[in-house]
This record gives structure tokens, sequence and C-alpha cells, in this order.
């Protein structure tokens, strides 16, 4: 049996942030690949992908390794998992946005563990470990103290790969305009999820959001005082490969308002989120 071996947040910051080297090479950015229409993937994704799953599993063996450019089908959620998405926001990072991260979580049993983002074009690292609250380059950070929806700015993702409901999308994306101050398309669900936990914005709604989207985004919020949910209000699971609708807020009157928009008469999610979407 492998030894467990006690993971160090510094050096997985460490790990990550030589990741950066692969966001600027410029021949990788211009190798794309379509996975779908308008999904992409290109040798930036490949290479951050590969180069942390073998820098973790040397450091780590222990650990499982869940990634978005690979198989996960035999995972076991039971034990440790990193949970990695090589570059969120790979469409920005095609057009040269500017606004892609690498994200990583880790995980054992359902619980997150650990979180990190890290924006390379910013030099931003957003962390955090379960019960020690979450930072910013080292510097704590919270989310806003806005106490409702009429105060607070609000990310929202087009999920552009799942045209199924886009009128109903929105739909909710005019009644969060309605009653916020303003909303913004983030393009990166990481980096949104960062900007809830640093206060930038008193929420985050999209849907159809893969676990390494917000795997670790999910650590960081809630140790910088937030909370997060699922379309019905339930808790966030990183226990599988099935997407979710992702509501992410500064407090539960926020979430609760953000859940009565996109879900008025709480529905079960399978009735907006069927499993032919997904696929």
């Amino acid at each position: 049996m492998t030894e467990q071996r006690e993971v160090s947040l510094p050096r997985i910051i460490e790990i990550v942030t030589a990741a950066r080297r692969y966001f600027f090479d410029e021949q990788m950015q211009r190798d794309v690949h379509m996975k779908g229409p308008v999904d992409f993937v290109t040798e930036v994704d490949f290479h951050v992908q590969a180069y942390l799953q073998e820098t973790l599993r040397r450091a780590y063996p222990d650990v499982q390794f869940m990634g978005e450019e690979k198989d996960n089908d035999d995972i076991d959620f039971s034990g440790r998992v990193w949970i990695l998405d090589p570059v969120d926001g790979t469409a920005n990072l095609v057009h040269d946005l500017r606004a892609s991260a690498v994200s990583l979580g880790l995980y054992e049993n359902g619980e997150g563990l650990l979180g990190v983002i890290y924006n390379p074009y910013t030099d931003e690292v957003f962390s955090a470990v379960r019960g020690g609250g979450a930072f910013l380059n080292g510097k704590p950070i919270h989310v806003t103290d806005a106490p409702d929806l009429a105060h607070s700015m609000v990310v929202v993702g087009t999920s552009s790969n799942h045209r199924q409901r886009t009128a109903w999308t929105f739909d909710c994306f005019r009644e969060i305009f309605d009653k916020s101050e303003d909303i913004r398309l983030g393009g990166s669900a990481a980096l949104s999820l960062a900007d809830v936990a640093r206060g930038r914005y008193g929420a985050l709604f999209q849907r159809y959001l893969m676990p390494w989207d917000y795997a670790a985004g999910k650590v960081i919020i809630e140790e910088a005082g937030g909370v997060t949910a699922d379309f019905c209000g339930d808790p966030l699971s990183c226990r599988s490969n099935r997407p979710s609708t992702v509501l992410a807020a500064a407090n539960e009157t926020i979430l609760r308002e953000m859940q009565s928009i996109v879900n008025p008469d709480h529905k079960p999610a399978d009735i907006f989120i069927r499993e032919e979407d997904c696929l």
C-alpha cells in the first residue's frame, strides 16, 4: 500500500505556478483542436495537464488524478483525488483575451481539502485549505459584505457548448440584471469563482459546469466566507463526471435571491438539466 503523504499548500502553489510558461507559448496557443462546434482545446491544455499530472504523481503517488482532458471513469471518489482544469477559459486563450486559469482542487470522499486557482496573466494565486481561510497571493481575502443582490455585481456564464436552453438562460440573465447592480460575462468559471471569493462580485450563476470547473473555487469561496450550491440549493458535488448548475454567493441571502430567479418553483434540477443535454 502506498503511504499517504501530507499535502503542502506552498508546494502545490509552486507546482501550479510553474505551468505559467505554457500559457505564453504562442505556437501551443495557436495549435487548436475542436471537441465540438465551439468547444476548443489547445496544446496549452494538453501540456499543462501532462505536466501537472506527472509532477503531482511523483510528489503524491497515493492521490488519484481527475483532469478535463482524460477519461475519468476509474476514479474512486471515496479516496483522495486531484481535480484539475488545466486551462479554464480555453476560448479566452484562443482569442488572446488573457483571462484563463489553472484550477486545481484536492478532494476526499466528496469534501474539498484544498483549492488553488492561478491566473498566469496577472500572476494572481487564489488559494485555500479547508479550515484555514482563503488567500490571494498570501494575503487573506473575504467575500463582499454586500447585504443583498441589489447591492451586488453578478458574474454569469453562457455555457456556449449547451445551447438547448439559451432562451431560458438569457431570461435568467435579464432578471439577475434587473435585480442587481449589473452583470458581467467572465469566460472562465474558475476566475469568476475566485473573484466572488475576493469580493469583486457578490454572486455567480452558470449552467453545465463540470467538477474541474468549480472544485477549487468551491473550497476558496467557502473559506472566504461565501456559500455555494447547485440549481436546487443542494451542496455541489465533486463525486462524479456529471455537470451541475452552479450558484455561488457572498451570503445566504444573495444565494436565496439567485435561486428564486433560476429556480422559482424549486423544481428538480433534472427538469432543466437532462442527460441528453450533457453529452
